[in-house]
């Protein structure tokens, strides 16, 4: 397998906050297995700060991942993107090629991935689907459950007058959505459900599963586990753990970097994918 642009061995993880980021920890273990010599790192970068830190980066740049606040805010600074990023208004990863003498921002989103893999893992694939939160990673868990299956889906937002941009979104999946109010969750049952909500701020939401089989995919993972998914577990359900999101993302990306194409398998793929579980403390594999 050809590597793009050998030469450009630098990478890193933005956003704010990043200090709790366990994206440079995976990475380095997937690297180590590969046998590449790259480097990643962590910077804190707030909205309205990715163009400044973009437009100051060397030649020995490869890529980097965008957390939150960051994940529309690059769709101005990209030159080519991927139809998932079209699709979605949302980017994760940020690839820097050679062409032709000039160099190109290529925009990827490996986050659908990242939700799809895990639960396709337990065999759950559920015909309808709540998401809490309308944020950038929303829109991810959006079309993941859409892929997964969903033909319904509910939407839990502080705010419901936010919810614009999802709704166009669900139009153009063909999915049928409800906007709720998070006050409306209290007390209520699921078969899925999937927390987009920052650490802590699902603490206090009494969501419960409507059988053994039901699953919380709760995005965040420090501290872990969250209260909501300690209730969930409690109460019987089965609980995906946000690392689980990031490794599969951050293998999404790795392919993304290596080659360009961000389903294209790494060699000894599943050994990469046992090292990066292994580094942040998850079992070799979901159903572990």
């Amino acid at each position: 397998m050809a590597v793009t642009d050998p030469a450009r061995t630098r990478l890193a993880v933005l956003g704010s906050p990043i200090a709790h980021s366990l994206s440079p920890t995976l990475h380095a273990a997937a690297y180590d297995v590969l046998g590449l010599r790259w480097s990643y790192g962590r910077h804190e970068v707030a909205s309205g700060g990715l163009d400044a830190f973009v437009a100051g980066l060397g030649p020995e740049w490869r890529g980097l991942s965008l957390t939150m606040p960051l994940k529309r805010d690059v769709l101005p600074l990209l030159d080519r993107t991927t139809p998932l990023v079209d699709a979605l208004g949302v980017a994760n990863t940020i690839a820097f090629r050679t062409s032709g003498g000039t160099v190109l921002r290529y925009g990827a989103n490996t986050d659908v991935e990242g939700l799809v893999r895990p639960v396709e893992a337990l065999g759950h694939l559920p015909g309808e689907a709540t998401i809490l939160g309308g944020g950038a990673t929303a829109a991810s868990a959006l079309t993941a459950a859409v892929r997964l299956g969903a033909t319904f889906v509910r939407l839990f937002l502080r705010d419901t007058a936010k919810a614009g941009a999802l709704v166009d979104l669900a139009v153009r999946l063909g999915v049928s959505l409800e906007v709720l109010p998070l006050a409306d969750l209290a007390g209520t049952h699921h078969g899925f459900v999937v927390s987009t909500l920052p650490g802590g701020a699902a603490d206090a939401l009494d969501v419960l599963p409507s059988g053994p089989d039901a699953v919380l995919f709760d995005v965040a993972y420090e501290p872990w586990p969250t209260a909501v998914a300690t209730r969930w577990a409690a109460a019987g359900g089965r609980v995906l753990n946000g690392l689980d999101m990031l490794a599969e993302q951050a293998l999404g990306q790795i392919r993304f970097f290596l080659t360009g194409d961000q389903d294209e398998l790494l060699p000894a793929e599943a050994d990469v994918r046992r090292a990066m579980r292994a580094a942040v403390g998850l079992p070799p594999t979901v159903l572990s």
